[in-house]
């Protein structure tokens, strides 16, 4: 066996990945080389170390001061805009589609014609009505500037 494979065996023993046969032949080189104990004394120290590391957070102020700023708020406000937009012009078309292809057809029932349009405006009355209290809750929110 060559240096490397010894070297992968040895990071395997290390993390306990090893099946009984490997383990045996790396304990046997072990005991035979102080070379590889001081491998493997190497390997257990850079284990050790990168445990220990850890991600640096950015500090509060550098969040507060991005969430503050105004370029995140107008970029935000157009987004929200064209979004808007963009979800009004589908509705408003699949509408037209809606009722030139299927109330205009006279194949079909009046009944499911009314099942349809009773869905389709009580839908959108919930819509509405959920969507303005949520509005009206975020504006009065008395604690939304408080820091979790």
């Amino acid at each position: 066996m060559n240096r490397d494979e010894m070297k992968i065996l040895l990071a395997g023993y290390q993390d306990g990945e090893l099946d009984p046969e490997q383990k045996k032949q790396v304990e046997k080189m072990l005991a035979e080389s102080e070379d590889w104990q001081a491998e493997l004394a190497k390997l257990d120290k850079i284990k050790e170390v990168t445990g220990k590391v850890q991600y640096n957070d950015l500090p509060m102020e550098v969040w507060d001061n991005y969430w503050q700023n105004l370029y995140r708020r107008v970029e935000r406000g157009i987004g929200w805009i064209f979004a808007s937009i963009g979800a009004i012009i589908i509705t408003i078309t699949g509408l037209f589609y809606l009722i030139r292809d299927y109330f205009m057809d006279v194949t079909v029932s009046l009944f499911p014609k009314i099942g349809v349009g009773a869905l389709i405006i009580g839908g959108g009355f919930l819509l509405i009505s959920v969507a303005r209290e949520r509005l009206f809750a975020y504006n009065r929110d008395r604690y939304k500037e408080v820091e979790r």
